[in-house]
């Protein structure tokens, strides 16, 4: 079970980041249901953390402009285990996206968030 805050109307969870030859980092990120991808960070949060390039995408904004955007990959702990995830280098604070919460239950409750294992 992974546990977070809510701050402001915004729930808010932490992702701790492995970068390559670098202390693990934990970073507080706002959970997005309108954001389809796996996880986005500030370009100064990924340049600092040395992620891997991985290409450039097209991306949709919730206004429905386009964008593109760089996308690198970094090794997070999530729910006790390593993954390897595709990360969006844009925007001003971080966020958690649908595609890391598949297969999971987001819940809330009074000040707290739990992200929890489909059974």
């Amino acid at each position: 079970m992974i546990h977070g805050t809510v701050v402001g109307l915004q729930a808010r969870m932490g992702v701790i980041i492995r970068p390559i030859g670098s202390s693990e980092v934990d970073i507080e990120c706002v959970v997005d249901t309108g954001f389809e991808g796996f996880l986005t960070l500030p370009p100064s949060i990924v340049a600092e953390l040395g992620l891997t390039y991985l290409g450039p995408l097209r991306a949709n904004l919730a206004d429905n402009s386009r964008i593109i955007t760089n996308v690198h990959q970094a090794t997070i702990v999530w729910n006790g285990s390593e993954r390897n995830i595709p990360v969006l280098a844009m925007g001003r604070r971080p966020l958690i996206g649908t595609a890391l919460l598949a297969d999971y239950h987001l819940f809330y409750e009074g000040g707290t968030v739990l992200v929890d294992d489909i059974l």
